[in-house]
Formats: C-alpha cells, structure tokens, sequence
C-alpha cells in the first residue's frame, strides 16, 4: 500500500468526523474532502474498516509514553489518564477504541505497554490478558460515557426517574435518593475507580 499521503488522510477522516460525525465518515466523502477519486484511496487503505484501523492507531500513538523505569501501577495510572484526555481532545473518533481492534504498529505498542506494566507488577503471565481487558473496558467504557453524553447531568436526573414509580416498585432508587442527587466529581471518580482496580491486580500479583 502507498504511504505517501497515509498521515494527510487519517487528518481529514478524523477532522470530517469532528466536523460532522463519525457516520459521515466513507471513502467517497473523505475522497471529495481531498480531491481525489475514491479509488485513489483504495491505493493506501484497502476498505474503510482498514481506514477506521488507522485512526484507532494514531489515537493510541498519541497516549503519552510512561517512564519505564517508573513503578508499574504508575506506568498504568498515566496511561489510563492518557486515554481520558485523548477522549476529550477527539469526542468525535473516540468511540472507535470501544469498538475495532488494536492492530496497527502504534496500537498493540500500546497494549504492550499495559502486558509489559502488568507483567512488571507482578501478575502471573496467564491473568495478564484478562486484566488488560478489564482495565482497558473500564477506563475506555468510563471515557466514552464521559465524553458522549451518558454521564452528563441532564443525563442523571434521578430525581425524575424516581417520580416514574413509587417506592414499592423502586425501592433502591428511593432509599438512595439524597446520596443519588448530588452532583458526581468525575475526577474523583475516575481515580477512585482506578484505585480499586489496581486492588485488584495487587491481588492478582500475589497469587
């Protein structure tokens, strides 16, 4: 495949994407956005899943690259960091890393950043794939919400979802209410969850 303009069409895909939504992404758009016939893209990506690839692998070549001399869980923290600001920066694209696979240069350098830490910290060779997972659903399912729209407040009315039924029929929303209202510190959060799975993959390593 050609290399030549490869950098320059990833740009425009995700700026198209930025400007008009993922779904707007196709050959033929990105095409017209570039001035070139469609086939000629077909000359450095072979389909649009080839495409969608290469954006998944400039998004995690753009994760900052831990001190590897620094503690393992550390090295995790500022990658799980990494991917919540990577999130911010490109809403647009960012659901892609919930949904293709790593299988670009920069994306499975990154993965192997999270197996090398994992395995650095102690976890047995055969727990490091499930955990890897278990890390990355989290912080990528934690993003996504975050930066889609799940998690905003019009989104958490839970004073309007408790009016739905009473306490007979919701009886947790209820006893949970003033707890439920408040408005979430997403920061907090965020770390508070991290810390909670790093218990975890403390325990794993001494098993």
């Amino acid at each position: 495949m050609k290399t030549s303009r490869r950098d320059e069409i990833v740009d425009a895909a995700m700026a198209l994407a930025r400007e008009k939504g993922l779904d707007a992404v196709s050959m033929r758009a990105l095409a017209a956005r570039l001035e070139l016939t469609p086939m000629a893209l077909y000359g450095y990506f072979r389909g649009k899943d080839d495409l969608l690839d290469a954006i998944v692998g400039r998004l995690l070549g753009l994760l900052p690259e831990p001190d590897p001399a620094a503690p393992p869980l550390e090295r995790l923290g500022v990658l799980a960091g990494g991917v919540r600001v990577l999130a911010k920066d490109h809403p647009a694209v960012v659901t892609l890393l919930f949904t293709r696979p790593s299988v670009t240069e920069d994306a499975v350098v990154a993965v192997d950043r999270i197996y090398q830490a994992l395995l650095d910290a102690g976890v047995p060779d055969a727990q490091v794939g499930r955990l890897e997972r278990l890390l990355t659903t989290f912080v990528l399912g934690f993003v996504i919400s975050e930066t889609q729209g799940r998690f905003s407040e019009g989104n958490r009315d839970m004073r309007s979802r408790r009016a739905l039924l009473g306490p007979d029929e919701l009886p947790a929303h209820h006893r949970l209410g003033p707890l439920l209202d408040p408005q979430v510190d997403w920061d907090a959060e965020f770390d508070a969850d991290l810390a909670d799975l790093v218990t975890v993959i403390e325990r794993a390593a001494r098993t």
